[in-house]
């Protein structure tokens, strides 16, 4: 088992609350970790059709299994349990006495904020982080080769094909999760609208746009965005407001949360086909703005990133938050760089003035250095501490 970084979190709040729910997209490793955090603890499943029932019909006398607490998977499928569960810790009193698992923002955290608030702590999981790979030695050897496999457990653990297994991730995800939030009956036009937004990774999310090529109406286009935000395939980066006088772009840009299913939806089929790719710059700039959610996820914290772009196209990818100051960090995917590659991080640290802090280019290379006072960093350690220092 790769040993995952948001483990010592886990750990950590356990001893404060009674319980943790850890969310995120399915065959994340969830269910592993929060058993190898528990191991002594039962484990149940809601997603199986006899334990949801009884927890369902009998909620009390289902809860009464567990004295000590539990594990309990996939507790979206039955919300209603909540409500219970907020009457047993606070008759009990412990801390760290349950930890629960969903895969699905939509009814869960509305459950949670209404049943549980102020006895639960959140942790957000992703796939593997290039720092857990690297830690157990099965980073991929080249930037192509990450690009290709993205980090889903499953591909590091099992003798599977990439391609097969995305193809049955993606199948069991429009069966199971789609339909139980969204009543979409054309899954093959939703499928569609999945690969068009893969296509349109890193770059601004144009509703209209994605409505009109894939035949739905602007409101369908939104709803589907959010079912796939609350099933953590894609997530959306804000503008920075801040505006130096001039006229900013408004749209959020679109990004997925693993380059591997980016990778598999633009129907690449390996990795060297990767090198050439047209959108090889917006496949490499989603692994690295993920790298970095993942390096604050896994310590339980929410990041506050933002990228920034004026009418003029001067862009800096990613504005990240420290205190009252900011972070710049301009992506770059080639494995050479030049002056041009400075060129909106320069111009936005002229601008901010005090408000810059550590303004840094990722690349597609794999040397760290300084110039002119910007942090040069090789993809190999994205989202560790290397750039967030």
């Amino acid at each position: 088992m790769i040993r995952r970084e948001a483990e010592d979190t886990i750990r950590s709040l356990l001893r404060g609350f009674p319980i943790v729910t850890i969310t995120g997209p399915r065959q994340s490793g969830k269910t592993t970790l929060a058993k190898a955090i528990f191991p002594d603890k039962p484990y149940a499943s809601l997603e199986e059709p006899d334990v949801r029932l009884a927890a369902r019909d009998d909620p009390r006398s289902f809860l009464e299994r567990f004295p000590d607490g539990a594990v309990l998977d996939e507790v979206q499928r039955c919300p209603d349990i909540l409500s219970y569960l907020q009457s047993v810790v606070d008759a009990d009193g412990r801390m760290g006495l349950y930890v629960l698992t969903g895969s699905q923002q939509f009814g869960l955290m509305s459950g949670i904020t209404q049943s549980l608030a102020g006895r639960t702590a959140f942790v957000e999981l992703l796939p593997f982080s290039l720092g857990e790979l690297s830690q157990a030695g099965k980073q991929p050897q080249n930037i192509d080769q990450m690009l290709h496999t993205g980090g889903y457990p499953p591909l590091y653990d099992r003798d599977v094909a990439v391609r097969a297994w995305f193809s049955a991730y993606v199948t069991a995800y429009l069966e199971r999760d789609v339909r139980q939030v969204l009543k979409v009956q054309e899954l093959e036009t939703f499928q569609r609208f999945v690969r068009l937004c893969a296509g349109r990774t890193g770059q601004l999310l144009n509703f209209s746009s994605l409505a009109t090529e894939c035949g739905i109406t602007h409101n369908t286009a939104k709803a589907w965005i959010s079912v796939l935000e609350a099933s953590y395939i894609v997530f959306q980066l804000r503008p920075h407001h801040v505006n130096f006088n001039k006229r900013l772009v408004k749209a959020s840009k679109l990004y997925f949360y693993d380059v591997g299913l980016v990778s598999w939806l633009l129907g690449i089929q390996t990795p060297e086909q990767i090198e050439t790719h047209p959108l090889r710059g917006s496949i490499f700039e989603t692994f690295i703005v993920a790298e970095l959610m993942k390096s604050f996820l896994n310590r339980g914290e929410r990041p506050s990133f933002y990228f920034w772009r004026d009418s003029n196209g001067v862009e800096v990818d990613i504005l990240i938050e420290q205190g009252e100051r900011m972070m710049p960090i301009e992506i770059k995917s080639g494995k050479t760089i030049t002056q041009d590659s400075f060129s909106g991080l320069e111009k936005w640290v002229a601008l901010a003035g005090d408000m810059a802090i550590n303004p840094t280019l990722i690349y597609g290379g794999g040397e760290h250095y300084s110039h002119k006072g910007i942090r040069i960093r090789g993809w190999n350690k994205a989202g560790t501490s290397v750039f967030l220092k």
